[in-house]
């Protein structure tokens, strides 16, 4: 992991992968696992003066949300997590009582640097911007200035398309002891009219199914990190679920591989010929790293791909994926940077999650054993197909056919492409 100064300088560089990456390692680095380091506070304070450089216009395609947001609103989210941790105490576990006093001292600074963008004209800049003013606003220091912008964060971010916003209005404007009644119950409503159109997307045999397909489609992308930044207070505190607390079910099994000299085309490579990967969430998978090239790519693994194109449901821009079929994985591209691999069940390369593997097991023991382990409230959501997908590990698990039976075919994912109806070619859906 690079130096801090090395990541603050690649922050505002002309490469636009550079910058991606550098976004990322910062996140990482200076607020991993919800915890503030002595370079925190410093870091903080630097990109909040970087806020009126012309250079963060500039757009991108960052790691941790979906769509399209100018470097300028990815910062003022990276601020707004930051405000989010300061706001914490020592006994949740965020860093020693010096490094918490340091950033929460920051506070009225970084409110000074960022009270101008709450008015802006780019909807992305202005939704964050009033994120981290209203957690920033939970320093008694800036108490005066609630009545200033609740309002704003009343009819900003109350109705924003990102749950983690929507979030922040509630909890912000219940501490300050406005009326929310109305806020928890439009949420609410919304949560179940969309459980209930999920419900019957995933019905083959309704007649509502298409409708409610389209009503999903309809409904603005949720825009929310998928780890929810400084996540709920309850989400730390509420007991796990009575699911949690039965016996964490054994690890998957790989399916044996065929025997050998069977050549055939439901061919199962065994153990010893699968190459051994592990992931990083949102990073990398094996050798391969988000954001990567298909010239990279390439030369990573050392063989020539095939390559095919294909668009998303109803979009005129043509993505890119390319098969390795030796190495037995499927790369997808969106902007020509890599946002998703597949596993290929049969032949792909055996990637493990807590030495667990992933690649090759029966579908069934992969998710409940993935339903099991901790994660955070929320991060478990089912495709149309009835995938589940793990947001929380930027994870996918689909099935594939192998003869007569059926294996795990992992993807690993961006944020942008968790709704995997939307993001995937209709070639994956065939491996099937």
């Amino acid at each position: 992991m690079p130096d801090t100064p090395d990541i603050l300088g690649a922050v505002l560089a002309t490469d636009p992968a550079r910058r991606v990456r550098a976004v990322g390692d910062l996140y990482r680095l200076l607020l991993n696992r919800e915890q503030v380091f002595p370079a925190t506070a410093p870091a903080a304070l630097v990109l909040a003066r970087l806020l009126d450089d012309p250079r963060t216009l500039a757009e991108g395609r960052w790691e941790r949300r979906a769509g399209r947001r100018s470097l300028r609103a990815e910062l003022l989210n990276w601020l707004a997590s930051f405000a989010d941790i300061a706001r914490l105490d020592v006994e949740d576990g965020v860093g020693t009582t010096q490094d918490l006093a340091t950033a929460r001292a920051a506070r009225p600074i970084l409110h000074d640097h960022i009270a101008d963008f709450c008015d802006d004209d780019e909807p992305l800049v202005r939704e964050a911007a009033l994120a981290a003013t209203a957690l920033l606003l939970a320093d008694p220091a800036l108490a005066s200035s609630v009545p200033r912008y609740a309002p704003a964060v009343r009819e900003v971010l109350a109705v924003s398309a990102d749950s983690y916003y929507r979030w922040i209005a509630r909890e912000r404007l219940a501490a300050w002891g406005k009326d929310v009644t109305g806020l928890v119950t439009a949420e609410d409503e919304r949560r179940a009219a969309l459980d209930r159109a999920g419900e019957l997307a995933e019905d083959p045999f309704g007649q509502d199914q298409e409708q409610a397909i389209r009503w999903l489609e309809e409904q603005p992308e949720d825009t929310a990190a998928p780890e929810r930044l400084g996540r709920r207070r309850e989400d730390r505190t509420t007991p796990r679920s009575a699911a949690s607390q039965e016996s964490a079910p054994e690890p998957p099994v790989v399916a044996p591989g065929s025997e050998a000299g069977y050549c055939g085309p439901w061919r199962i490579a065994r153990e010893e010929e699968r190459a051994e990967w592990t992931f990083t969430p949102y990073v990398g998978v094996g050798p391969l790293h988000f954001g990567m090239t298909l010239e990279e790519i390439t030369r990573v693994l050392g063989e020539g791909p095939a390559v095919s194109s294909y668009s998303h449901h109803g979009e005129d821009q043509q993505l890119n994926y390319a098969d390795f079929t030796e190495s037995g994985i499927r790369a997808l591209f969106h902007d020509n940077r890599l946002g998703c691999v597949a596993a290929d069940a049969l032949t792909g390369p055996q990637v493990r999650l807590d030495a667990a593997p992933l690649t090759g097991c029966a579908p069934s023991q992969v998710e409940d054993w993935l339903v099991h382990r901790p994660t955070r409230p929320g991060s478990l959501a089912y495709s149309v197909a009835g995938d589940p997908v793990f947001a929380d590990l930027g994870l996918a698990i689909r099935s594939q056919r192998a003869g007569d039976i059926v294996l795990t075919r992992p993807l690993f994912l961006l944020h942008d492409w968790l709704d995997l109806w939307h993001a995937l070619p209709s070639e994956e859906w065939n491996c099937s």
